[in-house]
């Protein structure tokens, strides 16, 4: 007798092969029997028509906070993700020195985008120590599986604090007490560190991070910590031009695998296509190249479609924020918001009157939304109308600045008639990276590199501006079965399924769960393939404090298993928390 029994579904294991027929037994949360007729079960759930898959891991989200309050973690929860790892980009709330909680917070509310407001009323702060940490999220239960990574910049401000800060260089004894402080983590069943070294990268005061101009010997310090330990990983965000008229991409790239080199782990690099330098991954690419050819395993992660912005009215940036008229309404209850702007006196006087720069008054603005107003006009190309249901490859013909000239209006214009669409809920997909050439064959190459593996979907974070953790959903919908745009390649179903979880599973080190073979943890996916798709986002205001942030269900599972519990039903999360703490060997 098993505790539960898939019956009759399409089995794409997660190793590669072909997809066979058969059923799937669970007992005791463990994957009892692959293929062929189960005997019965405690409870059954019909398969037929939908194919079976390993769930989802998600290598990059930011619930460091959320994970604290929040059992459900969605949205990731509803795209099939049985696991996701956190501490990405060197941001974190763990080590915490006694007093730095705000400073953490603001460092969190500007790099990611996730409200203050939120993080404090959410978080109790009731660790510090990683290995406290670690204990306080394995006392919240969750849906799904968590882990997380040690980050840079909480390590850095624990040891030097407001020199940190003030981003000084670290001594000899601030590398040593900060490579201790590492390690301790990694023992305390961290899987990993991280570190960030963009300069989009800002606190909510709009500072640089403390990490970001980390030296050499800091480094190299940190990544001596690992030596001795079991499997862990490295993780890095660099712009590798980090001084502008200066070439930084070699000595950036040689710092990093340096790390990668006395760390003796793996270590992926955050890779994307910018807009201004659309073959640098290119070059990231060969030097990963070079590096795996001389032993060193380093990766290419790789978002599976554009990365960027969504503009609409209740969203944190839009084309209107730098007009004064709208500023002066735009905090207003929303109705009211979407009354004045759809008065004509205001809507001639927002779309006349010059505009401020928006770096002078909101400190936590990013730096480039100023460059994306000055350049409006051109930029426009790269914005479409999102649609419903979504649409993230569009063609050149849906762009607002094609929709202008059709129209006949100015570029500004047309972006505020097409927010006031769906009674002030549509909203304007600007993809910046990955899309340089309008379309999606570039992310095709990118992903189907030997050495790239998904990730960047920042699950958790970035709340105002987009929501990039439903990736899973359009991965296998757009990648497998409704691509036409650009070149058409295509990703074959069982491949597809490979690279969302055994890959990932052998990059962290998970050997007990990323495949459908017996004894390994239940984590389970069963899939209409024929309806799975994305809905619309939308903005919900359940964050601690009221904070807002953008959600995005899907449709198509019949059921998501964590642990052999299910924990959605027919697309709609069931309550149950059989996620762990998961704690590198």
């Amino acid at each position: 007798m098993f505790d539960l029994v898939i019956r009759g579904g399409r089995i794409v294991d997660g190793e590669g092969g072909a997809p066979f027929d058969g059923d799937v037994g669970i007992r005791d949360g463990r994957i009892g029997q692959v293929g062929g007729k189960c005997g019965p079960g405690k409870r059954e759930i019909d398969a037929s028509g939908a194919v079976v898959t390993p769930g989802v891991i998600d290598v990059h989200t930011h619930y460091d906070g959320q994970a604290v309050w929040d059992g459900d973690l969605a949205p990731s929860s509803w795209h099939g993700v049985t696991t996701v790892l956190m501490g990405n980009c060197g941001v974190g709330f763990a080590p915490l020195q006694p007093g730095d909680q705000d400073r953490l917070v603001r460092l969190m509310e500007g790099v990611e985008e996730i409200p203050g407001s939120a993080l404090h009323e959410g978080l109790d702060w009731s660790w510090q120590s990683f290995g406290d940490y670690l204990d306080r999220l394995e006392a919240q239960p969750h849906a799904l599986n968590v882990a997380a990574q040690v980050p840079h910049d909480p390590v850095r401000l624990y040891v030097m604090g407001e020199r940190a800060a003030a981003r000084e260089t670290a001594s000899e004894d601030d590398v040593r007490a900060m490579t201790a402080i590492v390690r301790e983590a990694l023992q305390a069943g961290a899987f990993g560190f991280s570190t960030g070294r963009t300069d989009t990268h800002r606190t909510s005061d709009g500072h640089d991070t403390p990490a970001s101009i980390a030296e050499q010997r800091e480094l190299e310090g940190l990544a001596s910590a690992f030596k001795g330990l079991p499997y862990r990983i490295l993780s890095a965000v660099s712009d590798f031009d980090m001084h502008a008229g200066e070439e930084r991409f070699d000595p950036e790239f040689d710092l990093l695998e340096a790390m990668a080199r006395i760390a003796g782990r793996p270590m992926t690099l955050s890779t994307q296509q910018r807009f201004l330098f659309p073959d640098q991954w290119k070059r990231m690419a060969a030097r990963v190249e070079a590096a795996r050819a001389a032993g060193l395993d380093m990766r290419l992660q790789v978002a599976p479609r554009g990365i960027g912005v969504l503009q609409g009215l209740r969203t944190t940036l839009n084309a209107l924020v730098g007009k004064p008229s709208y500023r002066a309404i735009m905090d207003l209850p929303f109705d009211d918001k979407l009354r004045a702007l759809r008065d004509p006196a205001l809507r001639a006087k927002i779309l006349s009157e010059p505009r401020i720069r928006v770096s002078d008054v909101d400190p936590a603005a990013p730096p480039q939304i100023d460059q994306v107003l000055d350049n409006l006009d051109f930029l426009a190309e790269r914005m479409f109308p999102l649609g419903d249901p979504p649409d993230y490859e569009p063609g050149p013909e849906r762009s607002i600045a094609a929709l202008a000239k059709a129209h006949g209006v100015p570029v500004l214009e047309e972006l505020y008639d097409q927010m006031l669409k769906e009674n002030g809920e549509a909203l304007i997909y600007f993809p910046i990276f990955n899309y340089t050439y309008g379309n999606l064959d570039v992310v095709h190459e990118m992903m189907t590199h030997p050495a790239a593996h998904l990730g960047l979907g920042d699950g958790g974070a970035h709340v105002g501006t987009i929501v990039d953790s439903a990736w899973p959903s359009f991965f296998l919908s757009h990648w497998t079965r409704d691509r036409t745009q650009g070149n058409g390649q295509r990703i074959t179903l069982e491949r597809a399924v490979q690279m969302t979880s055994a890959d990932q599973a052998d990059f962290l080190g998970l050997a007990d769960r990323g495949r459908l073979r017996e004894g390994l943890a239940a984590d389970i996916n069963i899939i209409d393939m024929a309806r799975l798709g994305l809905r619309r986002p939308h903005m919900v205001y359940d964050l601690p404090a009221g904070g807002k942030r953008l959600v995005q269900e899907a449709q198509g599972y019949v059921a998501t298993l964590v642990g052999g519990v299910p924990v959605l039903e027919n697309d709609q999360l069931t309550g149950a928390r059989p996620g762990t703490l998961l704690r590198a060997a």
